[in-house]
């Protein structure tokens, strides 16, 4: 018999998701400021005090929810002449592929306007893209480049899945890798 089947207890694993789901839809929808504990714990159908235990304090919610893995693929085998489209590809898949995961929205939108989440936007892009980067490109090119190639990422997810510009949001995903595709390799090969 589960937890749940005994008096409707949830189990630690079930009430950390939840709560966890609960933080980056209010992150994601109201920004670190406006987030609170008590929105939170109400969203995730527990008290307050529950989201204390699991994760202490707004702070400590916050960098739980913002870690984010974001699953980037080996790029050193892609011919130079595919590497722009399979970028594209991959990060439009991992924005739109799993609606459950905003952990990338509650990023990008907190870290206009947080300190901690810019942080984590950076250490991300340390950790996660540019030694990817650096495999594909060679450590100089990457360094030159990736701050490029971030921008136009990012600059494609502020305006399609933040501000839902009827331009950008309108598009398949097929037309924005024929669209950002060149202008990715035009900055890989600069």
């Amino acid at each position: 018999m589960t937890n749940s089947e005994q008096g409707g207890r949830r189990s630690a694993e079930v009430t950390r998701a939840a709560i966890l789901r609960a933080a980056r839809d209010r992150f994601a929808a109201q920004g670190y400021e406006r987030t609170t504990i008590r929105a939170v714990a109400g969203d995730a159908g527990i008290d307050p005090s529950m989201v204390m235990r699991y994760f202490g304090n707004k702070e400590q919610l916050f960098d739980a929810a913002l870690a984010i893995d974001l699953r980037l693929p080996d790029l050193v085998d892609v011919r130079p002449q595919e590497l722009a489209e399979v970028i594209v590809r991959h990060f439009l898949a991992r924005w739109e592929g799993d609606p459950s995961d905003d952990a990338l929205l509650v990023l990008l939108r907190s870290a206009v306007t947080n300190e901690r989440a810019a942080e984590r936007m950076n250490v991300i892009f340390g950790e996660q893209v540019a030694p990817v980067l650096a495999a594909a490109l060679g450590p100089g090119a990457a360094r030159r480049v990736g701050g490029l190639v971030a921008a136009q990422l990012l600059g494609l997810a502020l305006t399609r899945y933040l501000l839902r510009l009827p331009a950008v949001a309108g598009l398949t995903a097929d037309q924005v890798v024929a669209t950002l595709t060149p202008a990715i390799r035009a900055t890989l090969e600069s």
